[in-house]
């Protein structure tokens, strides 16, 4: 699986510390950076990560700022990506088996280096449940979703 991952100087230290995690568990990363401490605007990562997906270059993201909300909000601008925030394993997880999740959401200042690597494990192990043949409730609401969407 290939992982587009991006933050903002506030997520800078936590994406520092999940690529030597993710690089360790065997998967293919792209860094958006940023490489340093100094200060940077969010909206821009959350741009390239978004583009990567987009253009199928990776299969799911990771951005990371203070709060994550910032990235969550510009990420979920972007046509077909899916961003959640989260600070709990489960909606992780559930975020991708249901609601067709393509790019978690961290807050570095919200949560630890081993909750977030917990986040992460829970969310690149988890597979879109709507196109099993028990998912038709899942895929009926993503299409719903994919159709506000388009309407703009």
């Amino acid at each position: 699986m290939r992982i587009a991952i991006g933050a903002d100087h506030g997520g800078y230290a936590l994406k520092e510390n999940l690529l030597e995690y993710l690089r360790e568990e065997g998967f293919e990363l792209i860094d958006f950076g940023t490489n340093s401490l100094s200060s940077v605007d969010y909206p821009d990562f959350a741009k390239l990560v978004g583009q990567a997906i987009q253009e199928k270059k990776a299969d799911r993201g990771i951005l990371i700022c203070g709060s994550g909300v910032g990235v969550c909000i510009a990420a979920n601008k972007m046509k077909g990506i899916y961003a959640g925030l989260c600070h709990d394993c489960y909606s992780a997880s559930q975020g991708v088996e249901h609601d067709g999740m393509n790019l978690l959401c961290l807050g570095s200042r919200v949560i630890g280096e081993e909750l977030a690597r917990s986040l992460v494990d829970n969310f690149l192990k988890a597979e879109y449940l709507g196109d099993q043949p028990q998912g038709e409730r899942f895929a009926r609401r993503v299409n719903k979703v994919k159709a506000i969407e388009n309407e703009g």
